[in-house]
């Protein structure tokens, strides 16, 4: 039985994989700024910001850790306060590496983005190309890398993550959820053409496991197969539901144009990234997590997107009145949307 540390324990995919973790038979601690409410005899929770060294030092001197996965981040949504996102998705990971060393825990597995790129290669990106985050998520996630890779008695292992879905995952892609069950009309930028990969939680949350027991530090590139074009993933979703939506296209440009002008005066939820890669195409070539790891999604965008629709369906009044969440396991603000909602 190994113990295995979870930060960012309480939020969308921390809740997944702490599961994953007790299926498997094995301890795990979680640690999240926010409350985590989920018990099991094989679970400890504690309440702790990944900031304060002292109350991380507490937590790995309660018991002997084995690996630490390591999910917790601050997101760029909305009115987030940038100076709280970059001092906790970096100097918390720094914090974390200092405390790892401190009590003699090499094994680290990271879960870091695509947000790491701000415009489409034109294929898939493969784990060597350079990263070019457009902005201040990205750039965190990016830092956090080179922070763990700086650490030669650590083991890390990174892996880079697109979309991360199941039942549960809300954020913006609630908005999307609530234009489909009021039967609205759902908007692409361009035609819908591009394809933008996905994950499903349950397959990053093995491919964690996995990677708590690779042997040298490593950098992966995780996502779906079969990855259609956005229009008809969206198409599928809206048929399945027995919604009365309908798919239709936006001019790319003016469209493009607008959500800048939206972010900057800050009224939209949708920052850089969002706006530069949503009429993009972005793969990961997950080619090396398979043949290292012999890791396999089992998921396709469609069918991750219609478990968390049907999750958002059922539960939708609950989740209205959530506070103390974390980003991810709540709605999204629609701000300037709602507009393009009325008229929808």
């Amino acid at each position: 039985m190994k113990t295995v540390l979870v930060t960012g324990g309480a939020g969308f995919f921390g809740r997944i994989l702490k599961q994953e973790i007790l299926e498997a038979g094995d301890r795990c601690i979680s640690v999240d700024l926010c409350p985590d409410e989920d018990t099991h005899p094989n679970l400890r929770t504690f309440q702790a910001d990944i900031r304060d060294r002292e109350a991380l030092g507490r937590v790995f001197a309660s018991e002997r850790i084995d690996g630490v996965v390591h999910c917790a981040a601050v997101l760029a949504h909305g009115s987030v306060n940038r100076a709280f996102l970059w001092s906790s998705n970096v100097e918390g990971t720094r914090n974390l590496a200092e405390t790892m060393r401190a009590h003699g825990v090499r094994q680290v597995v990271f879960t870091s983005t695509n947000c790491l790129w701000g415009e489409a290669l034109g294929r898939p990106v493969r784990e060597d190309d350079a990263p070019n985050p457009v902005e201040v998520y990205g750039l965190s996630k990016f830092e956090a890398e080179k922070i763990l890779r700086g650490y030669r008695d650590l083991n890390p292992v990174l892996i880079r993550c697109p979309t991360i879905i199941d039942c549960g995952r809300l954020g913006l892609l609630a908005i999307l959820f609530e234009f489909i069950r009021e039967g609205r009309r759902v908007w692409t930028v361009g035609n819908g053409g591009n394809r933008y990969q996905f994950i499903y939680a349950g397959d990053l949350a093995k491919a964690c496991l996995l990677a708590l027991d690779h042997p040298r530090p490593e950098t992966f590139n995780i996502g779906s197969d079969d990855v259609k074009p956005l229009a008809e993933v969206y198409a599928s979703v809206i048929r399945r539901a027995g919604s009365r939506s309908r798919v239709c296209a936006l001019p790319r440009t003016p469209a493009v144009a607008a959500m800048r002008l939206a972010f900057l005066l800050r009224i939209s939820p949708l920052g850089p990234y969002h706006y530069k890669m949503i009429a993009e195409d972005f793969l990961f070539d997950t080619s090396r997590i398979k043949r290292l790891l012999g890791w396999r999604p089992t998921l396709t965008n469609e069918e991750m997107l219609w478990r968390a629709y049907q999750y958002y369906s059922e539960n939708v009044h609950e989740i209205e009145t959530r506070r103390n969440v974390s980003a991810h396991r709540k709605s999204a603000d629609m701000g300037v949307i709602r507009l393009l909602k009325w008229v929808s």
